[in-house]
């Protein structure tokens, strides 16, 4: 089951924008508080831990590529020491898409719910949730994942969640809720064209029509 297909790209735009701008925004901030008394060594301390943090954290993408238990290892190590920066989200996110690989879905579950902790990013936690969401139905544990996509989440994510609900209903046999849900999926603007979802409908359709 490939649950990375639809916030991949949101995923590496976060990733992209700290790669480029992160230390930029921080100074900006740090800089902005310069004329607070005092305030110049707690400046260059946290622009130093933060600029520290951002290498460490490429340091560890970059094993990435070579997968397997460097970076798990690297990467665990990563999060226990940086468990208060926005980068311990994102590499829970990174863990989670390595052991996917290796379908050791309920060790996948455990990175997510880490993710989801740690960040104070509504994006990343949206992320986070819907593909939790999605091990869980792997998992058969349907109450389990409609209760993860219960929170409020950013509304731009709602076509997913409302997808991924109706995936849970349907594996439980739910069609009429499975139906509402996808069909709120597909009412999301931009969506009307999705022609994966809009199978999941005839296919329902099907299946009433044959119960029938």
């Amino acid at each position: 089951m490939d649950v990375y297909q639809t916030e991949e790209q949101q995923v590496e735009a976060i990733k992209g924008f700290w790669k480029e701008n992160g230390t930029a925004v921080i100074a900006g901030l740090v800089l902005g508080f310069a004329g607070f008394i005092g305030f110049n060594v707690y400046k260059d301390t946290q622009l130093e831990n933060e600029v520290l943090t951002s290498d460490a954290y490429q340091t560890v993408m970059e094993s990435a590529g070579v997968g397997g238990k460097l970076f798990s290892a690297s990467a665990s190590k990563f999060i226990a020491e940086n468990k208060d920066s926005s980068y311990a989200s994102l590499t829970s996110l990174a863990l989670a898409k390595e052991t996917a690989t290796h379908k050791d879905w309920p060790q996948v579950a455990i990175h997510l719910a880490s993710a989801i902790e740690s960040s104070s990013n509504q994006g990343i936690k949206a992320i986070a949730s819907v593909r939790l969401a999605r091990v869980q139905i792997q998992l058969e544990q349907y109450t389990e994942a409609l209760a993860t996509l219960s929170v409020t989440l950013p509304e731009s994510f709602k076509s997913a969640i409302e997808e991924t609900k109706g995936d849970a209903y349907f594996k439980q046999g739910k069609v009429e809720l499975a139906r509402n849900a996808y069909q709120a999926a597909l009412d999301v603007e931009g969506q009307t064209n999705n022609g994966a979802l809009q199978m999941k409908l005839n296919d329902l359709a099907q299946l009433s029509s044959i119960a029938k």
